[in-house]
């Protein structure tokens, strides 16, 4: 079996209406699915490394502010040239001080949603996971209300 390392970023930006809200960043890839910035860690790259760089690389955000102690790791696995991947992606939390994005070409569009409508558009179970963890985090740490 194959195995495969990656790490990104729940992206999201605080918008200032009433109460403020946070909206995050999901991505359209080229295969079909909704999901967050990720991608390989390289050789000798550390995971936060690998995510300011994949921020970077497929949303053109240059800076985001990762939040401290939340880290969460997803497996899932798939098939690669008839080959069983078992790929482990680690996630963290990115604040977006813009809501500017130029997509790589391995994307086909991007939306800023708040959490009710992200959750609808993520594609897999384990995203949505993801979002509902880093969500209540969020909540907790700019003491927001949860707003439907």
């Amino acid at each position: 079996m194959i195995e495969e390392r990656s790490a990104g970023a729940v992206v999201f930006y605080l918008v200032n209406l009433s109460p403020i809200t946070p909206e995050y960043l999901l991505l359209h890839y080229e295969a079909g699915h909704w999901d967050f910035p990720k991608g390989q860690i390289e050789l000798g790259e550390e995971e936060l490394d690998t995510v300011r760089r994949e921020v970077r690389e497929e949303t053109g955000i240059e800076e985001i502010e990762i939040l401290p102690n939340f880290r969460q790791e997803i497996q899932y696995f798939y098939k690669k040239l008839g080959e069983l991947v078992r790929k482990r992606v680690v996630f963290y939390i990115g604040r977006s001080r813009t809501k500017e994005v130029r997509l790589s070409y391995e994307h086909k569009g991007y939306a800023w949603l708040n959490y009710a409508n992200a959750m609808r558009r993520l594609t897999f179970r384990t995203a949505r996971s993801v979002l509902e963890s880093a969500h209540q985090y969020i909540l907790q740490v700019y003491k927001l209300k949860d707003t439907p």
